[in-house]
């Protein structure tokens, strides 16, 4: 009964720990997006005021 509650309890930590993963790596591109879309913006303000 011990041996299939620590399997079960790893299975359980193995998950959480993906799902965290998943999580960190779809902020990084939410983040990179951000970036990418205030540079576009500055670089549109810049041209504007150039005109």
């Amino acid at each position: 009964m011990k041996a299939i509650s620590t399997i079960l309890a790893a299975t359980i930590l193995t998950l959480s720990l993906t799902a965290c993963g998943n999580t960190i790596r779809g902020m990084g591109k939410d983040t990179a997006n951000t970036v990418d879309a205030t540079q576009s913006a500055g670089h549109r303000v810049n041209r504007a005021a150039s005109n």
